[in-house]
């Protein structure tokens, strides 16, 4: 393979990160309306398309082998492709997340919400802003931003744990609404994840640029 050729399938691969990036963005955004506005139809169309984002992690995946196989990178250019790999599989368990919460939102759609969805949308669009700025620090190779959005996971953290007190509170004083809270718990825990996959991407972004890991930079 020669230089060229290596750094069209690069760009390739990269290409294929982002498209990833948009649609995990968009199934969480959907998502979280759907669960809102309790849409059967939209959720049921995030479940359907998580096979899309499935089939590109695969072929991310075949593109990052074949370029290792048939050529030897150098050190930095392994880097790349280490970082794309990684970030490929982050990105498809965030989806896979945006799904969970789709399946939850069809479970419940047939009853009242015990109360109004507010902190988790709240949560929903954090965890979706980080996803945001760790692909955006991918695009232009930024690492201050991508520190930014391990620094935010705190912020996610408290949220969460602000969220499991107020609904251990409701199902203490009220047993008839612990079916739903128990949903509500898993739908928080989904975006406390989507939030901690989305620190990763920022992890790996760091490493591609500098060749360091987070207790390596971290100390510095």
């Amino acid at each position: 393979m020669t230089r060229p050729t290596f750094e069209n399938e690069l760009k390739e691969i990269h290409l294929d990160i982002l498209k990833m990036g948009a649609m995990a963005e968009e199934a969480i955004d959907k998502a979280i309306y759907a669960l809102k506005t309790k849409d059967i139809e939209l959720a049921q169309k995030i479940i359907e398309n998580d096979d899309k984002i499935d089939a590109l992690t695969e072929e991310i995946e075949k593109k990052c082998a074949i370029v290792i196989a048939t050529q030897q990178p150098l050190a930095s250019d392994l880097r790349l492709i280490i970082t794309a790999m990684r970030i490929a599989t982050d990105i498809e368990r965030i989806a896979d997340h945006a799904e969970d919460i789709s399946q939850i939102t069809i479970k419940l759609a047939k009853e009242p919400y015990i109360k109004p969805l507010v902190d988790i949308p709240k949560m929903a669009e954090i965890t979706r802003s980080m996803l945001k700025d760790a692909l955006d620090s991918y695009v232009n190779s930024d690492v201050e931003l991508a520190k930014s959005v391990v620094k935010k996971d705190d912020i996610v953290d408290q949220m969460y744990q602000n969220l499991i007190d107020e609904l251990e509170q409701i199902m203490k004083t009220n047993s008839d609404a612990v079916p739903q809270c128990v949903q509500f718990l898993l739908v928080i825990k989904y975006l406390e994840r989507i939030a901690d996959h989305s620190t990763n991407i920022a992890e790996w972004v760091v490493y591609k640029i500098t060749g360091m890991h987070k207790h390596d930079w971290e100390t510095k």
